[in-house]
């Protein structure tokens, strides 16, 4: 039996202010890919709430971290995420670190694209080790929280990707700050929440991004905990956002703008209608095309539990593609689904894909038309952009 980590409190105040706006009942707890019986997946209500105070929107009951983080279950890179790597080291350079302690660095793949700019210590903490090839950083196995501790050397420390996945922002940020001296960096990325949310991506918020932390939650919590900012650049524009910030006890307070619960309630209802709309468009299509016309969903992830949760017919789903070797012959967690590479897709007459991968639709599709099928069909323009 699982028990889940209930969070009443606004994770920015700390008020118990938390008003409900919606829930996905039963939604799966992990969006890996598994071999196990599907009888063995665990389920829990994702439930969002929204602060009429401060308009921060956050799930109210979250997933014990060692069954949400179980094992990765991404890749080690795509070329999207290459591109992240490779400019967001540049960014990093731009800040001279001499020695630097990474918060959960994965495959450790930025310490090896920031090598080929500059040779110094890297350290990464993270809970599922799994270098990539070439990979020559020092991982320590852990999760970065109150039993942790360092003796190593570094003046920086960097998170790329984590921020979002963090339960409590407040007391992490205090936590990153006790760890650094006045005049020392914290250096990050994070995805830009608001942009995708926007765009309407099923992997903005989840089980494993449990808070939408935009730009004014993160400058107003940085400067509350003695960082000043010190340089900020977009990755795309709906994909990153890369701050350097300096640790300064004398850095002023960032104050919230007025109006994000206004906002920030109309940009999450408006996401749900529009799948509510999406998945009976999809459904409406599904059931016209001809039973000799294979389709598949792409995206063994998230991105197609979303569309599954809100009632995708999946009846007539070949299965799952994914690029991702490690994930294909297994089963998408939390559902029935097994997954196949594209490269299934070569020799088929004009098949159709179900594509929202969000920033990564792009990829995929280029990479399917000229490597796989020039034929294929992908249904990806649904509704809003």
């Amino acid at each position: 039996m699982m028990e889940l980590v209930s969070r009443s409190k606004n994770v920015i105040s700390q008020s118990k202010d938390l008003e409900v706006l919606h829930s996905l009942n039963s939604f799966p707890v992990f969006m890996g890919c598994v071999e196990h019986d599907e009888s063995k997946d665990l389920h829990a209500d994702l439930s969002w709430a929204i602060s009429p105070n401060n308009g921060i929107l956050q799930l109210i009951s979250l997933i014990p971290i060692n069954i949400l983080y179980q094992s990765q279950h991404t890749g080690a890179v795509g070329g999207l995420w290459t591109e992240h790597h490779q400019i967001f080291a540049n960014f990093i350079q731009r800040q001279v670190p001499r020695s630097v302690l990474e918060i959960g660095g994965a495959h450790g793949i930025l310490s090896r694209e920031y090598k080929k700019l500059n040779k110094i210590d890297w350290t990464i903490l993270e809970p599922n080790p799994s270098p990539a090839e070439g990979v020559s950083a020092e991982f320590i196995e852990g999760f970065f929280d109150d039993n942790f501790t360092f003796d190593g050397e570094f003046d920086t420390i960097i998170h790329s990707h984590v921020f979002e996945h963090v339960y409590y922002p407040d007391e992490f940020i205090i936590h990153i700050s006790g760890f650094l001296e006045n005049g020392q960096n914290l250096i990050f990325s994070l995805p830009n929440m608001e942009q995708m949310l926007k765009r309407k991506y099923t992997n903005c918020i989840n089980f494993e991004h449990t808070v939408f932390i935009t730009e004014p939650y993160v400058e107003h919590l940085l400067s509350k905990h003695g960082f000043r900012q010190i340089s900020k650049e977009y990755f795309k524009e709906d994909h990153s956002i890369f701050y350097a910030y300096v640790k300064d006890s004398s850095t002023p307070l960032v104050e919230l703008p007025k109006g994000l619960y206004e906002h920030n309630k109309i940009l999450y209802l408006d996401y749900v209608d529009y799948h509510n709309k999406l998945i009976s468009d999809l459904n409406v299509k599904i059931n016209k095309t001809s039973n000799d016309r294979p389709i598949y969903l792409f995206g063994a992830h998230v991105f197609a539990q979303y569309l599954i949760e809100f009632g995708l017919n999946i009846d007539r789903i070949v299965c799952l593609l994914d690029n991702d070797v490690k994930k294909q012959g297994k089963r998408l967690y939390g559902t029935s689904m097994i997954v196949e590479s594209p490269k299934m897709l070569a020799g088929i007459d004009n098949p159709i894909v179900i594509l929202k991968a969000g920033v990564y639709n792009k990829e995929v599709r280029d990479d399917i038309l000229d490597n796989i099928n020039s034929g294929t069909i992908f249904w990806e323009k649904f509704l809003l952009k």
